[in-house]
């Protein structure tokens, strides 16, 4: 094994597992890492290791993923009638979250939906359902993401194995 290969396999693995964590905040394209790290390993071998098929399989399993970590969010919330402000206080919050920590990125797009849900309408209990919309729509995409940040991740060790 070369210098350059044995470089290019360690940027694969490290935006594998930089991919991982991405699964869970929402600053990193998680589950898009995990897939250019499993396209360079497998192009590394030219395909031998990690298939042609395999790869293709993972773009599908990407798409969704960042299908529904879009769309989980904003249906959620729109479901629940959030106004254009709350949408904004959600988004806002999410940012916010990610420079709080673990506990911020959960509970700051919840708070920051009923922020500016009480901006535009001044109903707390509005505010508090368009808030609970927000975070189940972040739990929901946060589940889908790590179901396929592992999927793909178990394929890359099976087919490194195999």
């Amino acid at each position: 094994m070369t210098v350059m290969t044995t470089v290019l396999w360690i940027i694969a693995i490290l935006m594998i597992v930089v991919g991982v964590a991405g699964a869970v905040l929402p600053a990193l394209p998680g589950v898009p890492l995990i897939f250019v790290g499993m396209l360079l390993a497998a192009w590394i071998n030219n395909f031998q290791l990690i298939s042609v098929f395999t790869i293709v399989v993972m773009a599908i399993l990407m798409a969704v993923a960042v299908i529904i970590d879009y769309v989980a969010a904003i249906l959620t919330t729109q479901k629940a009638g959030a106004s254009k402000p709350g949408i904004i206080g959600a988004a806002v919050g999410t940012i916010a979250g990610i420079f709080s920590g673990f506990w911020g990125l959960l509970f700051m797009p919840f708070l920051g939906a009923i922020i500016g849900e009480l901006t535009a309408r001044r109903d707390i209990l509005r505010a508090g359902k368009i808030g609970a919309a927000t975070w189940l729509g972040l739990i929901v995409a946060i589940v889908v993401k790590l179901a396929v940040a592992f999927t793909m991740v178990g394929v890359f060790v099976a087919t490194l194995l195999i």
